[in-house]
């Protein structure tokens, strides 16, 4: 049993967490207290007697006082309990723990403990919640009164017990009694489960959590240094991301039971408080990338995984925050913001389960435990669940369950890689026999592709890109044999060389872009008139064409010329602005010769050419054999 649960069984108690949030705001509104009284009239409890140390909640007396919210700049506050002597709406708690939500109040606790005994005793009055701000307890003993001065806002060693929670403590001699006032101040909710401990009972329940505290946080170092050690021999990121989150998730749980302030920044009163929502930050930022990368969003859905790289970049400015505001803005900030991450991830993983990754459905029985967990405990911490132990406690359930479950998600995962390997590594020495077995087949298809692919290739290196003509190339390769089947047959073979007139006039004014179009369209228009399978249009070179016509007359060749030429000049092209333009030709035609070379035939055919376009372009000119 905590310390705190001590009036009546733990169903009942179960039962009644149900109504304290609404039994808490009952007791702000006015008229819903018992009578007022004042601080004389609290009752007194027998520290030595166990029944009255177990009802000691219905034996504190509180006061609230508000006037620093009504008037903040005025910061009034009651110094010392002697100033509350003329107070007389001090309320008694009636057995309920006494839970604040966020407010800059002051509460004010009177206890009267008593020793009913002959005999001295010796306990300690322990307040178990560590978070709280400014602590100030005045402790009656003789005419006056001993101080403490402790809280998240001091340093640790102003306690008087070097422990995580606040332990005040209190000698009474036989039928003596003290008078214990507590004014608390915080940023954040207020929890006050308070108890009267015997030193025995107290070293009991502190090896208790001392050795279960023990086991959660090993457990979490160990499976974060044996995740790091996957990473860095795999490679792999979500192994780092999720031994990231167990060490955020680690120092949240340790800075809100105390322990981080206890062990590892007790001068540092500032990171007492503003760690809770920092490693909340840093908790969320890891959970995120860990779930990106498990989850395989990348690759699956690329809309989410922008969306998860916009929380995560979120994160970082939450972290920052932590920086800049206080704590009792950033705190809101960084729980609420956790929590709307939690149930991203968790519809994220329900829809990649759906989509049948089977590693999701580990990843979604992991976020269950985690949601619930997450809301029970926020609830307690910001005041609207009693019971804050017991909650703690709940959280660290709920954490070491998911970190189990998240680890057997990768266990399986990795399992699911595994079989994957093994099974395109059987796939693979199955398609390697396959292969052997066609080898022969293979290979002869090999061949008759290159042969395929250099045909293709002979023919591209005959072609030209930009008209899809024929090249020079193919002409030099291709009219030798012609000529020699028209002198083996001795009939005439005919070339008209072709020139664009004024071309570098139209690159010039007109850019070489409708250059190219004028081109193309001389190339179409040479096609639509030349159409025997056995004649050969290519473009020569530049802005210069020739064509071939087998078993063609000069007469024949030279009104195929003249045809061209006025179907070219009969053409109105667009200009890119906006006019028109139309091309000329000049051409000069040449017949083969039986007794000439082929070189002989390509300087007649030029000549003539020349001789066109020295007298006046757009016409055709002819060179006798």
């Amino acid at each position: 049993m905590h310390p705190h649960r001590r009036n009546g069984s733990h169903s009942q108690r179960a039962g009644r967490c149900i109504f304290r949030f609404i039994l808490l705001l009952c007791t702000l509104l006015p008229g819903t207290h018992a009578l007022a009284l004042n601080a004389a009239s609290c009752p007194e409890v027998a520290a030595n007697m166990p029944e009255h140390r177990a009802s000691l909640l219905d034996n504190i007396c509180y006061y609230v006082d508000r006037r620093r919210l009504a008037n903040p700049e005025e910061n009034a506050r009651f110094e010392n309990p002697d100033e509350l002597a003329s107070i007389q709406d001090w309320q008694r708690s009636k057995g309920d723990e006494l839970i604040f939500t966020q407010s800059s109040a002051d509460y004010w606790l009177k206890i009267t403990m008593k020793n009913t005994a002959d005999s001295a005793g010796y306990w300690f009055l322990m307040l178990s919640y560590a978070p709280l701000d400014n602590i100030a307890m005045w402790v009656s003993e003789g005419d006056g009164y001993r101080q403490i001065h402790t809280g998240d806002h001091t340093v640790f060693s102003s306690r008087d017990v070097d422990y995580r929670y606040y332990l005040v403590p209190i000698l009474l001699e036989g039928n003596a009694k003290t008078d214990i006032y507590m004014r608390i101040n915080s940023s954040g909710a207020i929890n006050l489960p308070l108890s009267i401990e015997e030193p025995a009972n107290l070293i009991a329940q502190s090896n208790a959590l001392t050795l279960t505290h023990g086991l959660f946080y090993g457990a979490l170092l160990i499976f974060s240094a044996f995740n790091l050690l996957l990473f860095f021999s795999t490679g792999t990121a979500y192994y780092f991301f999720n031994a990231f989150y167990m060490l955020a998730t680690g120092l949240f749980l340790c800075s809100m039971a105390g322990l981080s302030f206890q062990y590892l920044w007790p001068n540092v009163p500032w990171l007492a408080n503003m760690a809770i929502p920092l490693s909340e930050g840093l908790s969320t930022l890891a959970f995120i990338l860990f779930g990106r990368a498990f989850l395989d969003i990348d690759e699956a859905q690329p809309r989410l995984s922008g969306l998860l790289k916009y929380l995560a970049s979120f994160s970082v400015l939450v972290i920052a925050l932590c920086f800049v505001l206080p704590y009792s803005i950033v705190i809101k900030i960084a729980t609420l913001y956790g929590l709307f991450c939690i149930v991203t991830l968790f519809v994220i993983g329900i829809q990649r389960w759906l989509q049948g990754y089977s590693p999701a459905k580990w990843y979604v029985f992991a976020w269950s435990t985690m949601a619930i967990g997450t809301c029970i405990y926020a609830l307690a911490a910001f005041g609207y669940l009693a019971d804050f132990l017991a909650q703690e406690i709940l959280m660290q359930i709920a954490v070491g369950v998911q970190v189990i479950l998240l680890n057997y998600a990768m266990v399986q995962r990795w399992r699911l890689l595994t079989d994957k390997v093994l099974s395109m590594e059987t796939a693979a020495r199955h398609e390697l026999e396959i292969r052997v077995d066609e080898r022969t087949t293979q290979l002869r298809d090999t061949m008759r592709q290159l042969e395929v692919a250099n045909q293709r290739l002979e023919e591209l290196s005959i072609h030209d890109d930009l008209t899809g003509l024929h090249n020079r190339r193919h002409l030099d390769a291709a009219l030798p044999d012609i000529c020699a089947e028209g002198r083996r047959l001795k009939q005439p073979v005919a070339l008209i060389m072709l020139d664009a007139d004024r071309f570098k006039t139209i690159n010039d004014t007109y850019g070489h872009p409708f250059g190219d179009r004028c081109l193309k369209v001389i190339a179409e228009t040479l096609l639509r008139h030349i159409k025997r399978p056995m004649d050969i249009v290519v473009r020569f070179g530049g802005e210069e064409f020739a064509v071939v016509l087998p078993k063609t007359e000069l007469a024949g060749a030279m009104a195929v010329a003249q045809a061209i030429l006025e179907d070219i000049a009969s053409q109105a092209i667009e200009t890119p602005d906006g006019d028109t333009y139309t091309i000329t030709l000049s051409a000069g035609v040449a017949t083969y010769s039986h007794r000439d070379s082929l070189e002989a035939l390509y300087q007649r055919a030029d000549k003539a050419l020349y001789q066109a376009k020295e007298t006046g372009r757009n016409r055709v000119c002819a060179s006798e054999a």
